[in-house]
């Protein structure tokens, strides 16, 4: 990641966004803009990377769940909306982690934690969730692991 904060980089996508005129880009920079606020605003923190790449990938889950759903009522129209924020979400979120680069860190985790059943996936999902949030589906994660124990 570069050198700027992440929020500092959403603020400059969203300058950008509003010279080049991109009305849908613009209106997703400011609801990923508008959360990150709130949240600063309800727990009375500057928020960190580490926790905008937390709101961000919670606001993708929304977003995919929203597409699911829409889908399911023949709402295409509303798919494109969300399928577009969800591409201006990602544009903020780092390289997801390939197959092979995400078992290793699974592997990585279960040595550390010495988890030998599933009554150690707690153990084994607080390593790993620093290392893969935002770069991984934490529900894939999950099943990886229960595979792993199980």
């Amino acid at each position: 990641m570069s050198e700027a904060t992440l929020k500092a980089r959403i603020t400059e996508a969203m300058k950008a966004a509003m010279r080049a005129h991109e009305k849908a880009r613009l209106g997703a920079i400011r609801l990923i803009q508008s959360e990150i606020k709130r949240v600063e605003v309800d727990e009375r923190i500057e928020v960190d990377d580490a926790r905008v790449l937390v709101i961000l990938d919670r606001m993708l889950k929304q977003r995919r769940d929203s597409i699911q759903q829409f889908r399911a009522a023949g709402r295409e129209d509303l798919v494109e909306i969300e399928a577009g924020e969800v591409a201006v979400i990602q544009d903020f979120m780092p390289q997801p982690l390939d197959a092979p680069e995400l078992e290793a860190l699974i592997d990585a985790a279960v040595r550390e934690s010495s988890a030998t059943s599933m009554k150690d996936m707690g153990r084994v999902m607080a390593i790993l969730k620093p290392k893969v949030q935002g770069r991984a589906d934490m529900g894939l994660v999950s099943q990886r692991i229960k595979t792993r124990l199980g």
